[in-house]
């Protein structure tokens, strides 16, 4: 039986290195409330989201808001309610900011509006229908934006929506200024997803679908590449000792306690996210995936080193560490990324109907699931439970935070239910299932939940109710939402 020790054994008996922290050069990251996110996550590694802003208005007009109103300073008031924002849009660049008064004007921007990755349509005063349609007729991403009394065009924005040129178009009517940042979520997204490229070690076609991968591709603008074996393998042995050391120090010296493996394993483990993460940099990819229950089990696994660290320390820091080649759960983490900034934790969910919940545990936990600049959840280094070997982060998430589970099926079909943390099930004594649980009371039925349950088991949670976020997304990409607790 392996003996428990702490992280002060683990200092004493380690040679002395400087820690690893948990971040990546050349990346801003994102905190750890969507309302306070500091952009950017890794989906768009050079790239920024570009934002065409435009100011809908009828000049000399009479009536809402007021007769006179001044134009130009109401464009200048969003201008300083977006500088106000620009921790939140740090990775937007404004290729359009506009007044437009006619539908020529819009029609003259119609190239540049055709090149960005959305429109935010500021509603100014009335008489704007027919600029709203020259708007929407560019076929772009379009989010209308308008405060109380700014006209009373509202009241067609719903039937718009669901006429043929209105497809890509959704509004927020607030007199919340902070809501302008929620309006860039949904092309952050978008824009992620286009430029993001996940990897993928595997031997297996069906971890690897030829269909799937164009699919996505087509879709959605996403790359996924298979990586061999041997080129992970050769970067795992180019990692030098001492750093792998010095990684694993680091990851110790932050864990409440190391149960079950040795040193020898949480090195290995150690050197073998550091070749991952080298690969990924490589590539200039988001995200990193692994068939480490199948193909990739005894060749890397029982061979060389787990991959979960390495998971978890790409969760941490913004970019993907997804369990299993899920390639499905690697889509719908990149999707939380753009819209919460926040990484997702892949589970295997089992439900409790005496408690109304449903039970999410996976032995790979994520300490940074605020985000990057968050703050980091406790955890403990353990082994994988079903095999009794590797190291993972066992998590102890927060209780009574919202979250929102999720998983997209192939291009046009999103599952999810949303719910609260009520327990994080992490003692010794509580040793069924996976190292990391959370058992989630869900807003609705878990007795419809498992009747609705189909597509596979896993399903990928993040903090947050982002239904409003996912809803907008759904709408531009023309994928289905399906509630499975109602």
């Amino acid at each position: 039986m392996k003996t428990e020790f702490n992280r002060r054994d683990f200092i004493k008996l380690t040679a002395a290195g400087g820690a690893i922290c948990f971040a990546a050069p050349n990346l801003l990251v994102y905190g750890a409330n969507p309302e306070d996110s500091l952009p950017i996550s890794p989906g768009c590694r050079k790239s920024k989201v570009k934002l065409a802003v435009l100011y809908m208005a009828i000049e000399n007009n009479r009536y809402w808001p007021k007769p006179q109103l001044d134009l130009k300073k109401e464009v200048r008031f969003y201008q300083n309610r977006f500088a106000e924002l620009k921790s939140r849009l740090s990775d937007v660049d404004f290729t359009i900011d506009e007044l437009v008064t006619s539908t020529e004007k819009v029609a003259n921007l119609s190239d540049k509006l055709k090149k960005a990755d959305g429109i935010l349509a500021i509603h100014l005063t009335m008489g704007i229908n027919d600029i709203l349609r020259e708007i929407l007729k560019q076929k772009n991403y379009t989010i209308v934006f308008a405060i109380p009394y700014s006209g009373r065009e509202w009241t067609g924005f719903g039937n718009l929506m669901k006429e043929p040129i209105g497809d890509k178009m959704d509004c927020i009517l607030s007199s919340d200024y902070k809501k302008l940042s929620a309006a860039v979520r949904p092309f952050r997204a978008v824009h992620h997803l286009k430029h993001a490229k996940i990897l993928n070690v595997t031997e297996r076609e069906s971890r690897m679908p030829s269909k799937y991968v164009s699919d996505i591709r087509e879709q959605f603008g996403t790359e996924i590449k298979n990586i061999p074996l041997d080129r992970l393998i050769a970067a795992y042995n180019n990692i030098e000792h001492k750093t792998a050391r010095d990684e694993a120090h680091h990851w110790i010296g932050k864990a409440q306690k190391v149960i079950e493996p040795s040193r020898e394993e949480i090195v290995k483990s150690a050197q073998m996210a550091l070749a991952i993460e080298k690969i990924l940099n490589e590539e200039q990819a988001t995200v990193f995936t692994v068939d480490c229950y199948g193909s990739m089990f005894e060749p890397l696994c029982q061979a060389y080193a787990y991959p979960c660290l390495g998971f978890s320390r790409l969760n941490n820091i913004g970019y993907g560490g997804i369990c299993e080649s899920d390639l499905k759960s690697a889509m719908t983490h990149i999707i939380f990324q753009g819209l919460s900034g926040k990484p997702g934790f892949i589970s295997d969910p089992t439900i409790d109907e005496s408690k109304n919940s449903a039970v999410l545990a996976h032995c790979l936990g994520t300490p940074k699931m605020d985000g990057p600049h968050g703050p980091a959840a406790p955890y403990k280094l353990r082994s994988v439970m079903e095999r009794r070997e590797g190291v993972v982060t066992q998590v102890k998430m927060r209780v009574g935070q919202k979250v929102t589970q999720a998983r997209l099926i192939g291009t046009d079909l999103l599952l999810y239910f949303t719910g609260d943390i009520i327990e994080t099930p992490v003692s010794l004594e509580d040793d069924r299932g996976c190292r990391t649980k959370i058992t989630v009371k869900v807003d609705g039925d878990a007795g419809k939940l498992w009747k609705n349950w189909s597509h596979g088991l896993h399903r990928v949670t993040c903090y947050g109710d982002i239904t409003e976020d996912l809803e907008r997304f759904c709408r531009f990409k023309k994928i289905k939402r399906i509630n499975e607790a109602v």
